[in-house]
């Protein structure tokens, strides 16, 4: 452990190194005086923020990487031994069995495809509607957005309740529905039904932030081009397809891709409201279980590895499509 801490800072101070190396280089070549106090000073400026870069995130992501090919147990970490690629052998022979990582990455995968068009698109239909100046829009703006400041435990637990089909006591959407006649439902019990109420809980509580961005969008689309369309007979329809639309793309590329990254992470709300089976299971919720209840730190470290690239790749491929589609 401390032979990491020291090779992450021995590693960072010779990339700092470089930098002033290359920045000397650089001024040599334009014939051009090297102010030493001014170059002492910035980078005297950067080593706070550097120091931190290296205490809280490039240290971590290393010790994970070791960890990962490593049988590091937190109770017993004085015996921790280098195993290799085992841990990600027995990914994937869990994988073949069809056991938590199969389930896992199943789960995960469908949590994406089904919130990624469904949290963007309410967010940019609401912020359309409130684009449009009227009385009122200031208070919809705030009821819209205020799920996304409340804590995703707050807003599990509320959601529980709603849904709880309870035993003695019926939750609130089962109330409702012995007093229209309808039996009661068990929304977050049915494996064939639960993820869905957990897309549309995540795309009703995110939403909000995704509609700040896109109204920050639309803000900067000149209204000449509107007024324009609307000389020429184009009607609200044709105006978003033909202007609104193409305007946003690169307000929706940010989105796409923030939205999906902050999907791949779910853990809150399944852990929370449904809590660790088949159907809920996710692989930040595995990670969480092998590394924090369990205590095999390596095994989770592996898990997170997979889960780093994984996510890359589908970033990258991501980015390949939209350059294919413009």
């Amino acid at each position: 452990m401390t032979w990491l801490l020291f090779g992450t800072s021995l590693g960072v101070m010779v990339i700092l190194g470089l930098f002033v190396l290359f920045d000397i280089i650089k001024i040599k070549r334009k014939n051009e005086r090297y102010h030493w106090k001014t170059a002492v000073a910035a980078y005297a400026l950067l080593l706070p923020a550097i120091m931190l870069i290296i205490i809280f995130i490039l240290q971590p992501i290393l010790m994970g990487m070791w960890f990962g090919f490593t049988d590091y147990y937190l109770l017993r970490p004085e015996e921790i031994n280098f195993i290799g690629s085992e841990n990600f052998r027995s990914l994937a022979e869990q994988y073949r069995s069809r056991g938590d990582i199969y389930h896992a990455l199943r789960n995960t995968l469908q949590f994406i495809v089904l919130v990624l068009p469904l949290q963007i698109g309410v967010s940019l239909l609401l912020a359309l509607v409130l684009d449009v100046k009227r009385r009122g829009n200031t208070f919809f703006k705030v009821a819209f957005f205020a799920p996304v400041v409340m804590s995703l435990a707050v807003v599990s637990i509320l959601w529980l309740q709603i849904l709880d089909p309870g035993t003695t006591e019926l939750g609130l959407m089962n109330t409702i529905f012995a007093l229209l006649g309808f039996p009661p439902s068990s929304f977050l019990l049915d494996g064939n039904v639960a993820m869905y109420w957990i897309v549309i809980i995540s795309a009703w509580q995110g939403a909000g932030f995704q509609m700040l961005i896109f109204l920050a969008g639309l803000k900067n689309i000149p209204r000449d081009a509107y007024e324009a369309a609307e000389i020429d007979g184009a009607d609200t329809i044709e105006m978003i397809r033909y202007i609104t639309l193409p305007a946003l793309k690169p307000t929706f590329v940010f989105v796409l891709f923030t939205t999906f990254i902050g999907a791949s992470k779910l853990l809150i709300q399944p852990m929370v409201m449904i809590g660790f089976k088949n159907y809920s299971v996710t692989l930040s919720y595995l990670i969480f279980r092998e590394g924090y209840q369990f205590r095999f730190v390596g095994y989770a470290s592996s898990i997170a590895l997979f889960v780093t690239i994984f996510i890359g790749l589908l970033v990258v491929m991501q980015r390949r499509l939209l350059k294919e589609a413009d």
